[in-house]
C-alpha cells in the first residue's frame, strides 16, 4: 500500500493551539524537570511546604499544576476540554486524589467518578471516564484479596463495600452507555482489581465495549494475561476491552520485590517491555472484531507501529475499537499529529484540589526524569517550534 509514516516532528501541528508565551512556560517547566537535582529539590520542597502549611498552593497551581492538570474541579477543566476538542482530541477526566483511607473519602471518590460519567454523557469531547480502585478501596483489603489471604470480618465488610462502589459506578456507566477505564496499580493489589474488572466486563460488555481493564506491559506476565483474558471473554460471550500501558510503578515494584525476597515482576530492561507492548498491540489488532483497546503510550516508535499496521491492514483510522491516549501536558506531537490524521485520540486530564494532586505531580516529575530522553525530546520540539515562529 506504499510507504506510510506520520510526521511526529511536525511542531506546527503539535503546538498549533499554544501561544508563544505558553510555549515558553512549557519549555521552562520541562527544563526544570530535565534536571534530576532541581527536580528532586522541587518535589521535596513542595511536599514539605504543604505539610507545614506554607501558602505555596497558588505557586504550584500556576506552574506545574497548570501544565499537567485541567483544574481543581470538573467545571475548571472546561477550557481544557474545549481546547482539546477543537483539535479533535478527547478528554478523559481523571480525579487524581490518592492515598485516602476513610470510608467517607472512598464514597466521595465514587460520587466524583459518577459525576465524571454524568459529565461525559452525550459529549463527544469526553470519550471515556476513569477511576482508580485505590480511590474507593482500602489498600490492606485489596492486598489480602490479591494474595488469597484469609479475611477478617472487618476486611469482609470493606471488600463488600468496595464491590458495591465498583458496581454502582459500572451500573451507572451501563445505564447511560458511557465507557469507563479501571486503572492498573501495583502488582500486589492488581489481582483484586482484575477480579473486579473481569466481573464488570462480563456483566456490562455484552453488547459493546463499556468497561475497560488496564494491563501494564512492563510486567513479565501481562502479555499472557491479555491473551488468557481475551479467550475467557470469547468463551463467556462478552467483548474484552483493555487499555495497554507500559507501567507507572517500576522502582517501587523492584524495591518491594527485593525487600520481600521474591522475583521482580518487572521486565529486566526497556527492550523487553517495548517488545511486549508492541506484541500486545499486534495481538489486539489480530482480534479487533472481538476486543477493543486503547494504546496508552508516549513512545513514538510504538505509536508509529500501530498507525502503520492499521494502514497496512486497511483498518480505518477512526475504528471504534482503537484509541490512542497520552497524558495532558506531554507528547503533544503524538496526540495532535494523530488527531490531524483522523485517528481516535484522547488525553488523560487529571484534576482535583492542588494539595491532593501533589502525589500525582511528583510521580509525573519522577517518571519523566527517569525515562531516558523523554524530557529532552519535549524540550527539543518546543525549541524547534519557537524557532520556527521566530519567537525562540
Amino acid at each position: 500500500m506504499g510507504e506510510f509514516k506520520l510526521d511526529f516532528a511536525d511542531t506546527e501541528t503539535a503546538f498549533a493551539d499554544k501561544t508563544d508565551a505558553e510555549l515558553r512556560e512549557k519549555y521552562r517547566i520541562f527544563r526544570l524537570m530535565n534536571s534530576p537535582i532541581l527536580n528532586g529539590i522541587g518535589t521535596k520542597s513542595a511536599q514539605f511546604a504543604l505539610s507545614i502549611g506554607l501558602p505555596v498552593e497558588w505557586l504550584i497551581k500556576s506552574t506545574i499544576f497548570e501544565q499537567f492538570c485541567g483544574g481543581e474541579t470538573i467545571s475548571e477543566c472546561q477550557p481544557t476540554i474545549d481546547r482539546l476538542g477543537h483539535s479533535n482530541i478527547g478528554t478523559i477526566l481523571d480525579y487524581s486524589v490518592e492515598g485516602k483511607s476513610a470510608e467517607a473519602d472512598f464514597e466521595n471518590a465514587k460520587e466524583e467518578t459518577i459525576l465524571n460519567l454524568e459529565r461525559a454523557k452525550n459529549d463527544d469531547d469526553i470519550p471515556f471516564a476513569v477511576f482508580k480502585v485505590t480511590g474507593i478501596a482500602p489498600l490492606g483489603t485489596l492486598e489480602k484479596i490479591s494474595s488469597g489471604a484469609p479475611l477478617k470480618e472487618s476486611n469482609k465488610v470493606k471488600w463488600a463495600s468496595t464491590q458495591r462502589r465498583v458496581r454502582e459506578i459500572c451500573t451507572f456507566a451501563g445505564e447511560i452507555d458511557q465507557e469507563v477505564f479501571i486503572d492498573a496499580e501495583e502488582s500486589w493489589i492488581q489481582n483484586a482489581i482484575d477480579q473486579l474488572a473481569t466481573e464488570m466486563m462480563s456483566e456490562f460488555n455484552r453488547e459493546r465495549p463499556l468497561i475497560y481493564n488496564t494491563a501494564q506491559l512492563y510486567r513479565t506476565d501481562r502479555l499472557q494475561f491479555l491473551k488468557d483474558s481475551h479467550e475467557k471473554a470469547k468463551a463467556e460471550g462478552y467483548i474484552y476491552a483493555i487499555k495497554l500501558v507500559r507501567g507507572a510503578y517500576m522502582e517501587k515494584e523492584r524495591e518491594r520485590a527485593e525487600e520481600y525476597g521474591y522475583p521482580s515482576p518487572i521486565h529486566p530492561d526497556k527492550g523487553s517491555t517495548d517488545k511486549d507492548f508492541d506484541d500486545a498491540v499486534v495481538y489486539c489488532l489480530d482480534n479487533i472484531e472481538s476486543l477493543a483497546f486503547v494504546a496508552g503510550t508516549h513512545n513514538e516508535k510504538s505509536t508509529q507501529i500501530l498507525a502503520q499496521l492499521m494502514h497496512e491492514r486497511g483498518i480505518p483510522q477512526d475504528h471504534p475499537h482503537i484509541f490512542f491516549s497520552q497524558l495532558y501536558g506531554m507528547s503533544d506531537n503524538l496526540s495532535y499529529v494523530l488527531a490531524a490524521n483522523r485517528y481516535n485520540v484522547s488525553k488523560y486530564v487529571p484534576y482535583g484540589p492542588v494539595s491532593d494532586a501533589i502525589p500525582y505531580l511528583i510521580r509525573r516529575a519522577n517518571e519523566n526524569t527517569a525515562v531516558m530522553g523523554q524530557v529532552s525530546r519535549e524540550l527539543d520540539l518546543i525549541s524547534k517550534e519557537l524557532k520556527r515562529r521566530g519567537a525562540g
